[in-house]
């Protein structure tokens, strides 16, 4: 039944866009690609110039990128523009012009994720496949009580498959039907419980659970650290040591590290003389970058320490080598970015 109510609220309701007045696959292709990551207002006009001037997908084939990317100025994400060109090409070269029916072959074209593909073959071609982004995944997690997670990469197969079990014959305007109710009516704040069409379906609204669906996790601030990497040499040797074998960059070699909050010159003096009973003749910055683990960020200065002696230490493991010998041991890509 809420297949139904549902249809009906979209032919009565839905927005005039121009993307809507076709079932062209290439317009539908082309208005998907410029719908990511913007607002549908924006798209509007640029979707109206560049149908335009590359009015079918042979035009777009023979366009240089240059022009394509004057034309997609201010659209942002241009990565999405310098796929179009490949893949309309293959859709010429591979398809004879036509993009393909079968969801496989269109996962295949450059730029085409699982979302734009159902997008394709059920608005163009009404084939029974869902097409499932962030609009979809919050009214079926609010319509069905779904606590999944959407911060995790697997939860958006379990959606998929929710609207591939629910859609009706006519699932060309039920897919677009249900992207328009995200966006118009089953908002992530502030939804319009009392404007929706399908209120007497939704769980959530049964339940007094609309604001606590969908679940998304949010993302784990990552700490910062300010660390300092010293290049520890004595004549021509320098100093690596082994790193432990739990914890950051487990098991590699690497260069001392000193974590510190204000004097990093101070830190180093100590933590060497304590550690490895070297004393610092000569200190330099000699490079500054950012390396990003999963919750951590290491604020890396490269320091190359000119030191009185060579000492070796059991506990971490350590040697003096020759620059060029740095090659035969396994270093953290953050020490070689420094170096």
């Amino acid at each position: 039944m809420f297949q139904e109510q549902l249809l009906q609220w979209y032919h009565d309701n839905k927005r005039d866009l121009p993307w809507r007045l076709t079932s062209d696959p290439y317009q539908i292709w082309l208005s998907e690609i410029m719908l990511q990551q913007t607002q549908v207002k924006t798209v509007i006009n640029y979707f109206k110039r560049f149908i335009k001037k590359y009015p079918n997908v042979y035009a777009l084939a023979n366009a240089k990128e240059e022009e394509v990317l004057k034309l997609w100025e201010g659209l942002g994400y241009y990565s999405r523009a310098r796929r179009l060109i490949p893949c309309a090409r293959l859709v010429v070269d591979n398809f004879k012009g036509t993009f393909p029916k079968d969801y496989k072959l269109l996962l295949s074209l450059p730029g085409i994720g699982s979302y734009t593909a159902g997008a394709i073959a059920s608005i163009a071609y009404n084939i029974k496949v869902p097409a499932v982004d962030g609009n979809v995944m919050r009214v079926y997690s609010r319509l069905f009580c779904i606590d999944a997670d959407l911060s995790n990469n697997t939860s958006k197969k379990i959606f998929e498959e929710k609207v591939k079990a629910t859609l009706p014959e006519d699932c060309r305007h039920f897919n677009q039907a249900l992207m328009e109710l995200g966006a118009l009516i089953c908002s992530p704040q502030n939804p319009k419980c009392f404007e929706c069409p399908i209120r007497t379906a939704c769980q959530a609204y049964e339940n007094n659970l609309v604001m606590s669906l969908p679940v998304k996790s949010k993302k784990i601030k990552k700490k910062k650290m300010k660390v300092a990497v010293c290049n520890i040499i004595y004549n021509d040797l320098w100093m690596i040591e082994k790193r432990p074998n739990e914890g950051l960059l487990a098991g590699m070699w690497g260069f001392p590290t000193y974590v510190y909050e204000d004097d990093m010159k101070e830190t180093i003096i100590e933590g060497l003389k304590e550690d490895y009973d070297l004393k610092v003749l000569n200190y330099t910055v000699s490079n500054e970058s950012k390396h990003i683990f999963t919750h951590l960020v290491w604020e890396m200065s490269l320091i190359r320490v000119e030191v009185d002696k060579q000492t070796d230490v059991d506990l971490p493991e350590n040697k003096w080598i020759r620059k060029e010998e740095l090659e035969n041991y396994p270093l953290p890509t953050a020490f070689r970015k420094l170096l």
